[in-house]
């Protein structure tokens, strides 16, 4: 298996963890990084209904908004039965089974390597105890976000020099 963008990985889990917690069904997660020049991961899951179709996509706009992760467009048109939520590097695709089934994501991707639920869903290791190794933890990666600006402080007025005076 081809090396995962490990620095996205934690953006992809809180979108699997949002769905499986929502109780979309099919949950696939397919690294399409190297067929892709547009994102490199697609999340498909599949709602019961209207309703909760609705209420994924919902759930996953909260998640992206509490990690200040930029959506970069969204196609939520009720009537077709496939929801899609771009967030620039994970692409997020919510379907009624019906419309899933009729487009067949995972096989016009299926070039694309699928990646484990599980291994996604599963807790991040401990660090360990005995060692005291940093731990470092992957920053989620957003579409034309830039990193917070530290304020300048001002630097220290310089002294005049003051002749000395003779005594």
């Amino acid at each position: 298996m081809k090396s995962l963008k490990t620095d996205l990985l934690p953006l992809v889990k809180l979108c699997c963890q949002v769905l499986d917690d929502k109780k979309a069904g099919e949950l696939t997660i397919l690294d399409v990084s190297k067929q892709s020049s547009i994102t490199d991961f697609l999340i498909l899951a599949t709602a019961t209904s209207q309703p909760h179709l609705r209420a994924l996509r919902v759930e996953i706009e909260k998640a992206l908004d509490a990690g200040k992760v930029h959506i970069v467009g969204m196609e939520t048109s009720q009537e077709s039965g496939w929801m899609v939520i771009d967030a620039f590097d994970v692409m997020i695709h919510l379907f009624l089974p019906e419309t899933r089934e009729r487009y067949g994501l995972e096989r016009l991707w299926r070039d694309a390597t699928e990646i484990s639920l599980k291994r996604i869903l599963a807790p991040s290791p401990a660090p360990s105890k005995t060692k005291t190794a940093k731990v470092k933890t992957a920053k989620v990666k957003t579409a034309g976000a830039k990193a917070p600006v530290k304020p300048l402080k001002k630097p220290a007025k310089a002294r005049k020099a003051t002749p000395k005076k003779k005594s």
